[in-house]
Order: C-alpha cells, then structure tokens, then sequence
C-alpha cells in the first residue's frame, strides 16, 4: 500500500498544523514565511504533505494552494474532514454524512485538484454510526473525488471495524519514541500493509529539545536530538511515515536530514531508554490530545 501512495524513498513528509495562528486558529504572524516553508518542503524532496480543514480552520490548506498549485505529478497531499472549530484550541467531532461530504468537496475547492489523494476521517463521531461517516467517504471515493481513504485517532477495534467496510490506506496516531500507546495499530498496519503516519513525532517539541532527554545520546552519536528521533521511527516499522510540522526552513532541513541516519540496535535500544524519562511528562494539548508539534 505504501507504495501505491508514495513513489519517494524518503518517508519523511511534512505536517502543516504549524502554519497556524496560536492555538491553530486563523493565520500566522507571517503568512509568506508559512507558505515559503512549503515551497522549501516540496524543493527538498517532500512528497506527502498531510492537512486539514481544521488547521485554521481552512488557513493550511488554502496556504498549500497558494504556495504550491499546480503540483507536482510526485506530491501526495493528504487532507482530513470532520472535526469543527470553536475557537483557538478548541476541536468537535461531526460525523454527519452531508457534513461529511461538504468537508470533501469544499476541501476539494480550496486545494483545487478534481481528486484529493489521501482523505482521513479526523475522528470518528461517537454520535453517529461508523458505517453511515465512512458510507459517504466509500461513495465519494467511488465518484473519483476521493482517491484513498484513511482514518486518525483510532483504536485497534475501530481499524478492524473500518477495515471490513472500505479499504483503509493509512492510519495517523500520536506515535514517538516516548508515547507507544498505539502499538497494537502500528502492528496491525504492518500486517494489513497499511501506512502508518505518527502525528507528534516529536513530542510536541519535547524530544527535540536541544537539553532534553535525548541530548547526551545526539552527543555521542552526531544527529541532533530531533533526528534522532525521527530516525528511530523510520526504523522502527517499514509502514511508518512521519510527518513532523515546523514554521521554519532550517528546522524543516534538518527534519529531512533524519532520512540519512542509519541507527545499529544498540543506538535504537538506547534512544527507547532515554525517551521512558519523558514518558510520564507526555500530556496532550490542542486538538483534544494533539500537541503542539505535528
């Protein structure tokens, strides 16, 4: 499945929640600078940049349109549809199925393309069946509007249960070095070749903290506490595409960078001690959990 969604070699994509205002709400200080960050992305080799029309909401995607329409024939732009705004840090899911199908074709409007490449369910709305959310996403997907379709914040059960009605292409969980929780998910994409995007790969920022818990072990091995990192969870599963997010090219770079690190057993086994430290300090923020970084 992976590579029916991506043709690059590096997994690396880009997370464009960051090229928000404060509690990703409205615009950034700097709207230029935010779409010159995409433009760097894209130059680098990113090919998989993941948004929402949450981010803003609707500023991220109207800010990858502007910065980077017409495409590349080799981007891969993943969106979501289904949570609501309130204000700054403030989330709702609705999973209505005319909901649900506007969140598509107005998606479909502000990136203007005929088809959106990955479209992910942002979160299951308790109050509505399963079958009905992903009904209108199957029916959209089949009327060429949508071409793959995936799923965020899931649990095992409710991958599994997806799975039985469509063809899930990808899975994107809080996933990093310091917070496995969705392990058993991570398992069962590798099983079901499924693509595994880690949203917060970094932590919220706190893994690539210059003095955090993975300082001493970017000393002694080179790469700096991000890349190393990010490098621990392209070795960690085949499937496994980050999409770390930043507002600032130098960061993206060095994000990048991470592709080229080749970690030995011992440097994985070291960097999963170090993380268990920060552990207990991984809280959630935003988007219900979502921190900060992604």
């Amino acid at each position: 499945m992976t590579s029916q969604l991506f043709s690059s070699p590096n997994r690396i994509g880009f997370g464009s929640m960051q090229l928000t205002g404060p509690g990703h709400w409205a615009a950034p200080d700097d709207p230029e600078q935010a779409m010159q960050v995409l433009r760097d992305a894209v130059d680098a080799g990113v090919t998989h940049i993941d948004t929402a029309d949450a981010y803003g909401p609707f500023t991220a995607e109207k800010y990858i349109r502007k910065a980077l329409h017409p495409y590349r024939d080799s981007l891969v732009i993943a969106t979501k549809g289904g949570l609501t705004r309130q204000g700054p840090d403030r989330w709702a899911p609705c999973g209505r199925p005319e909901y649900l199908r506007q969140c598509v074709e107005m998606s479909l409007r502000r990136l203007q393309v005929e088809r959106i490449d990955l479209y992910y369910l942002h979160r299951i709305d308790p109050a509505v069946a399963i079958e009905d959310q992903l009904a209108v996403l199957r029916d959209m997907q089949a009327e060429g509007k949508i071409h793959h379709i995936g799923l965020s914040k899931v649990e095992i059960g409710q991958v599994r249960k997806a799975s039985e009605l469509i063809a899930v292409a990808a899975v994107q969980n809080k996933y990093n070095v310091s917070n496995r929780v969705f392990e058993e998910v991570l398992r069962y994409c590798e099983d079901a070749g499924i693509v595994f995007v880690p949203y917060a790969p970094l932590a919220s920022g706190r893994l690539a903290e210059p003095h955090g818990v993975l300082h001493e072990l970017a000393t002694q091995y080179g790469p700096t506490p991000a890349q190393l990192a990010l490098a621990w969870l392209l070795h960690r599963s085949p499937v496994m595409m980050p999409i770390p997010g930043t507002s600032c090219s130098a960061r993206l770079h060095e994000n990048l960078a991470a592709h080229e690190i080749d970690l030995t057993r011992e440097a994985m086994a070291a960097i999963e001690l170090a993380a268990t430290k920060s552990a207990r300090s991984e809280v959630g923020r935003g988007e219900d959990d979502t921190p900060a970084l992604f």
